[in-house]
């Protein structure tokens, strides 16, 4: 178990819906997506994706949207803050960075979807860029969602 320090803990702005983590997260990314670009009204979003198991909501639930034949997001009902994403058929959740009470304690480790990238939008790093198309988990995904243009 982490300690109350590195616990991973967020919310909605209005604090209506809480979360916490008991376990780090597997990866954080930045989306260039358009389907993400629309749903946070942000020229880029950053997920954490956690195990599922691992991640539990503390005060209120998350009204869920069904945004495409295989992903879920889930929001508040009150404030409309975005806090989640999920594949139907992962064992991930991924929570919103800008949702964390301490978003400086994750840091990007690549970015995904940037063919979709606005190219107005600089983020100079090296961190590895790939395309939906070159994700075999999200191809997985679409195909058994049964998305042709995945």
């Amino acid at each position: 178990m982490a300690s109350d320090d590195d616990r991973v803990t967020g919310g909605c702005l209005c604090g209506a819906v809480r979360y916490a983590a008991t376990a780090a997260a597997r990866r954080v990314t930045y989306c260039h997506c358009a389907m993400c670009r629309k749903a946070s009204g942000a020229p880029v979003s950053v997920f954490a994706a956690f195990a599922a198991d691992a991640l539990a909501f503390t005060s209120g639930r998350p009204k869920v949207y069904r945004s495409s034949s295989f992903v879920e997001r889930g929001f508040c009902a009150a404030c409309g803050t975005p806090l989640t994403y999920r594949y139907l058929r992962s064992d991930a959740l991924s929570v919103t960075v800008g949702s964390l009470d301490h978003p400086e304690r994750v840091a990007p480790e690549g970015h995904w979807g940037v063919e979709s990238h606005l190219p107005w939008l600089t983020i100079a790093d090296d961190l590895p860029r790939k395309r939906t198309d070159e994700d075999p988990d999200f191809a997985a995904f679409a195909v058994a969602a049964g998305r042709k243009d995945s």
